[in-house]
């Protein structure tokens, strides 16, 4: 890999990292207001509930593609401990290309679905925000994860094994 590569990708990770840290403190922020007003003074914060759901749509969604590119997914190892290693490279890069599948899939539908929500011209309850960017926003993140699995399927050591000092001790 060559330095251009390994400082665009920090650039991203850091770029998703502080947006969702961001968007975090944001909720945390809101929820607490929203709690010490609601209790001490009978005065809610209106569309508290809807802006912390919106942030956690940006947090979750922004954090996949960070999730996949470092591996950090929950997984389960039953089937490639018994692999002999040339094996389990091609298992792990076959479980990437389906990931890959899966999530572009899904992205084009999303990105579907996120046009005809602009068409409606869908908003939340309370605060009438808009809904549209926000399911483009899923849309892009899916299918930026589905990049992130095509490239580890296809690049030589992006689909590598976990090695073993990796793996978590068990029975």
């Amino acid at each position: 890999m060559t330095g251009a590569e390994v400082k665009w990708e920090r650039r991203a990770d850091a770029v998703l990292g502080i947006a969702s840290a961001a968007t975090l403190t944001l909720m945390m922020m809101i929820t607490v207001a929203d709690v010490v007003l609601r209790y001490l003074f009978a005065a809610p914060i209106r569309g508290a509930f809807e802006l912390t759901e919106l942030g956690l749509l940006v947090l979750i969604f922004a954090g996949l593609p960070l999730v996949s590119r470092a591996d950090e997914h929950v997984t389960m190892d039953f089937i490639d401990r018994v692999l002999p290693p040339r094996a389990q490279m091609l298992f792990v890069r076959a479980v990437h290309v389906l990931t890959a599948a899966v999530m572009l899939v899904l992205a084009w539908l999303m990105w579907l679905k996120a046009g005809k929500i602009a068409d409606y011209g869908d908003t939340s309850g309370s605060l009438r925000i808009p809904l549209a960017p926000f399911v483009y926003f899923m849309a892009i993140m899916i299918a930026t994860t589905g990049v992130i699995h095509v490239w580890k399927a296809l690049i030589n050591g992006a689909a590598a094994p976990r090695d073993a000092a990796d793996r978590p001790a068990g029975p």
